[in-house]
């Protein structure tokens, strides 16, 4: 099969090549995941989308919903106190609900990621508990984070409905 080919059956969208400050670049991968994620999760056929493929008990929309608490842990200050309890999205919560209150939290993440521009200045968030992380630290954590969720997602929503790519 030649290139052209393979390049012309490709589903996935390519990881971004813009940015020319180590900020650009961070928050671009970041981006990237985030919607990558959040369009896993979108559409999923529901109640399957709560359905535990794995021993674990982790589902399609607990993976969403944590990342909620992620994002508003590392860049709005929220304090959480049980961890595993996020991978559990409520009971009545649907597919739409988890979706808009992640692209939410990372709007509102992005609001104040925009002001940061030294990389090795902490992120501004109102906690007084622990130090903040510098902002290059917090957002590689977030595109490990992301990233490592996001393979979880594609797996998981393959088996849910054999959607592939991102």
């Amino acid at each position: 099969m030649s290139n052209t080919a393979r390049r012309s059956q490709r589903r996935d969208t390519p990881p971004p090549r813009t940015g020319n400050s180590e900020i650009e670049v961070l928050r671009g991968f970041l981006d990237y995941l985030r919607t990558s994620i959040a369009g896993k999760v979108d559409g999923a056929p529901e109640p399957q989308v709560l359905t535990a493929a794995v021993p674990s008990g982790t589902n399609l929309l607990g993976l969403l919903n944590h990342l909620t608490f992620v994002e508003r842990s590392m860049f709005l200050g929220d304090d959480v106190t049980d961890w595993q309890a996020t991978f559990a999205a409520a009971p009545a919560a649907g597919v739409a609900d988890v979706v808009a209150r992640y692209r939410d939290a990372v709007e509102r993440a992005n609001d104040v990621l925009d002001g940061c521009t030294d990389p090795g200045a902490p992120v501004p968030r109102p906690r007084t508990a622990r130090p903040a992380p510098s902002i290059r630290w917090a957002l590689t954590h977030m595109i490990e984070e992301t990233g490592r969720h996001a393979g979880h997602a594609d797996i998981l929503r393959e088996l849910i409905d054999g959607t592939t790519g991102r």
